[in-house]
């Protein structure tokens, strides 16, 4: 990875004294100033969702009335020394625009008359005049091109303007504001004095809850990602073998491949835990061994160039098929999955789906005698979160734990509406170190998880196509292992 300019080979040529470009000689800056292209794009089309981020900002518009509202995308992070983290934007600012530009900022300004007018905040191409596309290390030689303000317009379908005057404009302005906070240093500074806490954290929980019901284009997105997920899977179960040679880091690695050429990321760290990792929670050291006879728990999705997030589980036996004990404890999630996403529809408590899910599994473990009945006390005394540990599920978007900000009441104390969409993912949890188990339960863990949308009858299961019932399970791995 190069780290500068510099002369021709690497050796010291004499040049003469450049007080704009300090170890520039005269000719070279007069030459990088000229020679270059025209390469204005003039025959942009608008983005796909340009007509869904318009309503999204009127919508947003109409909840704040004769108010200023700053919504920034974020700046680049610090990994290391002079390397930064891959980029993504804020998902309130690419919600309301479609842009994934760092630095980006969306105003949109109160008008006398009603409403508001927006405006996008972006960093204009490298000036050529003044050396920046070369000589700075976010200038465009190095980093790549940039959409001119001009292109920005066409594109977003809103008027773009330098990023760079917008600090002393938010200053210099009057009236009330609100930011989003978090993301931009630079541009709470400059609104210091004229917002507050409170306030802002009414435009956050407001743009949360928005992304509540998904519209037609975020549902076609959430497809999207569920259906190059699925073959993520498939790309994993193909290559069991060479992940036992290795370990879950091969797994991690085979399915963030079909991530990145069909898709931006995956839409969060995947979760490649074999044996007794699978009950681990959050495992994604994805760094331990992968054994024939073990169970394999893969919990990963697809997030498309959209930033909308598959989230996806599915428990494997590594060598093909369930022991009699995986094969117990896999039917009982299953059952406990069957049960809550029946229980997901237009009118029903947000909590429907976890209650239900909870009823089944408490059963069993009843069943089991690994708890004392009857299940009405287990259930009211939590005797059952002791293998079941987590919620049944949570909202899907653009975060892979969407509508994070929502008030309660709108959200799990909320009733599901056609066009939400959610996980239904409940599981059963065995450490290896649990004593008040049989020891031949001990180190399964087993979650199956799909990606359910609300629809006006019911609802619709995005990530049907991946097979979930235990038979159905060996047979589609029989068929990939022997393709």
């Amino acid at each position: 990875m190069e780290s500068d300019a510099e002369g021709e080979s690497g050796k010291p040529v004499k040049q003469r004294k450049n007080g704009l470009y300090p170890g520039v000689s005269d000719e070279l800056a007069e030459s990088m100033k000229s020679g270059w292209a025209d390469t204005e794009l003039r025959d942009l089309a608008p983005i796909a969702q340009a007509a869904e981020t318009a309503a999204r900002r009127a919508a947003l518009s109409e909840r704040f009335p004769g108010e200023r509202l700053v919504v920034p995308a974020g700046n680049l992070k610090t990994r290391s020394n002079d390397t930064e983290y891959p980029f993504r934007a804020s998902v309130e600012y690419a919600y309301l625009t479609g842009n994934q530009t760092e630095d980006g900022v969306l105003v949109l300004e109160p008008r006398v008359s009603g409403g508001h007018t927006a405006t996008i905040y972006l960093l204009p191409r490298s000036d050529r005049e003044n050396g920046e596309f070369w000589l700075s290390g976010q200038g465009e030689l190095w980093v790549g091109r940039r959409h001119s303000l001009g292109e920005a317009e066409r594109l977003y379908g809103v008027p773009a303007s330098d990023v760079r005057r917008l600090p002393d404009a938010l200053r210099e302005a009057t009236g009330p504001v609100r930011v989003v906070r978090g993301y931009d240093a630079g541009i709470e500074a400059a609104l210091t004095d004229k917002v507050t806490a409170e306030r802002d954290e009414e435009l956050r929980v407001f743009l949360s809850e928005q992304r509540l019901v998904k519209d037609d284009f975020e549902i076609g997105e959430l497809q999207k990602a569920v259906d190059s997920t699925v073959r993520g899977f498939e790309d994993v179960v193909r290559v069991l073998d060479k992940a036992e040679a290795t370990s879950e880091r091969y797994i991690e690695g085979t399915f963030f491949l079909r991530a990145r050429v069909e898709g931006n990321d995956v839409g969060y760290g995947s979760i490649c835990a074999s044996g007794a990792h699978a009950c681990t929670l959050h495992w994604v050291r994805n760094d331990g061994p992968v054994r024939s006879g073990d169970l394999l728990l893969l919990d990963a999705g697809v997030e498309t160039h959209t930033y909308y997030t598959a989230d996806v589980t599915r428990t494997l036996p590594v060598n093909g098929r369930f022991s009699a004990i995986q094969r117990k404890i896999y039917d009982a999630v299953y059952d406990a999955q069957e049960a809550g996403i029946a229980a997901v529809r237009p009118g029903a408590k947000y909590r429907d789906f976890h209650d239900a899910s909870q009823r089944v599994l408490a059963e069993r473990l009843v069943e089991w005698g690994l708890v004392e009945g009857p299940v009405e006390r287990v259930l009211e005394l939590g005797l059952q979160r002791r293998w079941t540990l987590h919620g049944t599920g949570h909202m899907l978007g653009m975060d892979v734990h969407d509508c994070a900000a929502a008030r309660t009441e709108s959200y799990v104390d909320g009733v599901l509406e056609p066009g939400m969409c959610l996980t239904v993912e409940p599981g059963l949890y065995f450490q290896a170190d649990d004593l008040t188990v049989p020891e031949e339960y001990r180190g399964i863990g087993v979650r199956i998880e799909d990606d359910v949308l609300v629809t006006g009858e019911g609802n619709r299961n995005l990530s049907a196509a991946l097979p979930r019932e235990g038979a159905a399970v060996e047979a589609w791995m029989a068929g990939l292992l022997r393709g």
